[in-house]
């Protein structure tokens, strides 16, 4: 069975922990790309999220951060649903049919989550669990991207920030990003974190006291090298900010 995960700097005693539930659009070989006749479908951000995993990978290399990136598909099993929730294997998916996800059963879920998921966000709490013993506060951001259009809709918003009780990170972070005139910035847009409640940031972040936050960026910024390289420099300064504004309001 392949690694569920990649890590990059996991021993560092940076407080920063940047996760990518939707970094990859693999399906393990055995599983036949779940029967789509047309793998380039795959390519599509129905299978993942475009972009992200170079733009996290870059931010990490030049924070010195901690990152971890999943290494299955969102079609597979959906690193950021509850499992029991249906769209954790979706059948179709804007308009993409996924034949091997119709009536999934039991037990075929059952081991796609023992297999991947839950060796994952094991890691993300064995990480987060050594990270809450260094003198500096965590700070979990959860990183994703999202496709221009969605249903005939052109979102205009560059990035988007997703928070919904703790305000810690979300709320200087929007105070940053909104200081540069040439962003769009959302809050809790193109999607909320409010309701239905995202898995990772829930387990890893509400549930356990953490700041936490969702970033997500616009696909067709990030989907060549120099996009991904603008918005890593882009965010690693806008973290950095947070960091200091958080660190100002702790020790006030």
């Amino acid at each position: 069975m392949p690694n569920p995960f990649t890590l990059l700097n996991p021993d560092n005693s940076s407080p920063v922990f940047l996760i990518a539930d939707h970094a990859s659009r693999n399906i393990p070989d055995d599983y036949n790309s779940l029967d789509i006749e047309d793998v380039s479908l795959l390519r599509r951000h129905v299978a993942w999220d475009i972009g992200i995993e170079d733009v996290t990978r870059r931010m990490c290399e030049k924070m010195d951060a901690t990152g971890i990136f999943a290494t299955f598909s969102r079609l597979f099993i959906d690193a950021n649903r509850y499992p029991d929730d249906p769209s954790s294997t979706p059948y179709v998916s804007d308009g993409v049919t996924v034949p091997a996800n119709k009536d999934v059963s039991a037990a075929e879920r059952k081991q796609r989550v023992d297999k991947y998921f839950t060796p994952y966000h094991d890691k993300v709490s064995e990480i987060l669990d050594v990270k809450r013993k260094l003198p500096e506060t965590p700070m979990v951001i959860s990183m994703h991207s999202f496709t221009p259009i969605m249903n005939n809709f052109e979102r205009p918003w560059h990035v988007g920030v997703l928070w919904d009780q703790d305000g810690r990170i979300a709320l200087p972070m929007l105070e940053v990003l909104r200081q540069n005139p040439t962003l769009v910035v959302g809050d809790n847009e193109p999607y909320t974190a409010r309701e239905p409640l995202g898995y990772t940031m829930n387990e890893h972040g509400t549930k356990k006291d953490i700041p936490h936050v969702v970033v997500e960026i616009r696909q067709d910024l990030i989907d060549t090298h120099h996009g991904a390289e603008y918005w890593a420099n882009l965010m690693v300064d806008v973290l950095t900010q947070v960091q200091r504004k958080m660190t100002n309001t702790e020790n006030s």
